[in-house]
């Protein structure tokens, strides 16, 4: 799948952290020559006066976030590098962002998604989504933003044999051809022929397209395959990496946590996600 066309939702207040990212995403829209559409959100929320002078006194609308703030430091970003753009305002009640950011979604190739760590706005943003865009998600994390790459060249695949992560890998072909390195992992104390045999299928897969990878598994040991990811990413100074969510029941891994729940607590890098 060629990436020509991406969302990228803004919501909350112009932070220092928030800034680097937006600015790091319009580079990496530049980076595929794609138009890159801002979709800020106003979150809208009715306030009723303390003190009533009669019963027709109108409630106050106030907004929680400040899209135009957001929208300045986009237009900066895009000034930067002339990527093509197209810039957005959504007036929506508190609550309503998830359904329409995935709603928008859908005609683009990708949203891309400034994430703040551990914050459940961002966490139902993504899984709204996950769950309801049909399309592939880009997290950018805000904590990383100012150091983050704007080319893939070393990318972590997360291959567990199940239907989001297959979903992500033919998502990721594009991504995936532009690599110096691919290296495709699987998390497992088992190491079984078929994880095995797995693993090298997606290799052939792969190598059909034109991509050079590699596989092996890694051992889990107690830990979690969230933790695991973290790791690997680290150590192999991975720039992007690859992986299915919600590989587990949506509503037990939510609650109970998983691999996606950590990932998208807090990236440790640029991540792409499909369920």
């Amino acid at each position: 799948m060629a990436i020509k066309d991406m969302l990228l939702p803004l919501i909350g207040n112009p932070s220092p952290r928030l800034i680097a990212a937006i600015a790091k995403c319009v580079n990496v829209a530049a980076s595929f020559d794609a138009e890159i559409t801002a979709l800020a959100v106003e979150e809208d929320v009715t306030v009723r006066p303390q003190v009533m002078i009669s019963a027709d006194f109108p409630d106050e609308v106030r907004s929680t976030t400040d899209a135009q703030g957001l929208l300045k430091a986009f237009d900066a970003a895009v000034a930067e590098v002339g990527v093509r753009n197209v810039q957005r305002v959504a007036h929506l009640s508190v609550g309503d962002a998830p359904k329409h950011l995935a709603l928008c979604a859908r005609p683009k190739d990708l949203s891309i998604v400034p994430v703040k760590p551990d914050d459940d706005q961002a966490e139902r943003v993504i899984e709204g989504l996950i769950f309801q865009s049909g399309r592939p998600i880009l997290l950018c994390p805000e904590e990383l933003a100012a150091e983050l790459p704007v080319n893939f060249d070393r990318i972590i695949v997360a291959w567990d044999h199940s239907a989001p992560a297959a979903r992500v890998v033919g998502d990721a072909l594009s991504i995936l051809r532009r690599a110096r390195d691919v290296q495709i992992i699987t998390a497992t104390d088992g190491n079984t022929l078929a994880e095995q045999q797995s693993g090298a299928a997606v290799v052939r897969h792969l190598a059909e397209h034109g991509i050079s990878a590699s596989f092996e598994t890694v051992r889990i040991d107690g830990s979690s395959v969230g933790k695991i990811l973290e790791a690997e990413v680290k150590v192999r100074g991975a720039d992007l990496l690859v992986m299915g969510a919600y590989g587990h029941y949506r509503l037990s891994e939510w609650l109970w946590g998983g691999a996606t729940k950590t990932i998208i607590g807090r990236p440790p890098c640029w991540v792409i996600m499909s369920h």
